[in-house]
């Protein structure tokens, strides 16, 4: 990314950011930033203020939320999980990113079946389960047209080996998977029930037409909001994933 471009993309951000500012306690957003220096505050600020929006909407409070800054390199620490009751920071992790979507940096994301993208945007944690991948985690996109194909695109969380010192030592950068958010082997079970039955994860990146779009970023004056929390968990159970998702999260069904 050039010098140029990031300084755009900041912009961006701090446009956004400023919206979650107003509607979000800056203390908590400054006291979570403080916890994860190496984080960019206004990404963290973002991350808070969706979750608590998705949650408002379900008359609940946001327990625990894990944020990604995809707009850092796979080899840096681009994953941060908070106790929002406790105000603890539980995990501070590398994470993987899909093979569609660039090397150490991501440069593109997908909501497509069959893309091997990332998706971007707010997600529902849902069960957990034993797959291909070891414990793993499904995932409820809530940003339509970002990331409302993650389940049926078996998007999931789960531990890889190629998320290690030995993968950036050997390639440069992390192993990639077919869009999963992968995390280290020695975390990931307990990273995984830290998250799953209906917390947040919120993937961040530095896109002008999402910032614009996503409901997330501007929650009262959103009607879409209800509507996209409620359509995104409710899954008939006729339409749940038969069987497991494929080596790094293979696709299951074709999109509708």
């Amino acid at each position: 990314m050039t010098s140029a471009m990031h300084k755009f993309f900041s912009s961006l951000i701090l446009i956004a950011a400023s919206v979650a500012h107003a509607q979000t306690d800056d203390g908590l957003v400054l006291r979570l930033s403080r916890l994860a220096p190496e984080a960019n505050p206004s990404v963290i600020s973002l991350g808070v203020r969706a979750a608590h929006c998705a949650a408002s909407h379900e008359s609940e409070h946001a327990r625990t939320v894990a944020i990604i800054d995809y707009s850092k390199p796979s080899t840096e620490v681009r994953m941060w999980v908070f106790d929002l009751a406790s105000e603890k920071l539980l995990y501070a992790e590398r994470v993987s990113h899909g093979q569609g979507s660039g090397d150490n940096f991501m440069t593109r994301y997908s909501n497509r079946s069959g893309s091997h993208q990332t998706s971007i945007g707010l997600f529902r944690t849902g069960d957990e389960y034993h797959g291909k991948n070891g414990y793993s985690m499904r995932l409820h996109g809530l940003d339509s047209g970002y990331n409302d194909k993650a389940y049926e695109r078996a998007i999931v969380v789960h531990g890889a080996p190629y998320v290690s010192d030995s993968a950036v030592k050997q390639l440069g950068r992390l192993g990639r998977s077919w869009g999963c958010p992968a995390v280290r082997l020695e975390v990931a079970n307990k990273l995984i029930d830290d998250l799953k039955g209906g917390n947040y994860l919120f993937a961040y990146y530095p896109d002008e037409k999402w910032l614009a779009e996503s409901p997330w970023f501007d929650c009262e004056s959103s009607e879409d909001a209800r509507r996209t929390v409620h359509s995104g968990l409710l899954v008939p159970v006729d339409e749940a994933i038969a069987g497991e998702p494929a080596e790094n999260a293979a696709i299951m069904r074709p999109s509708s």
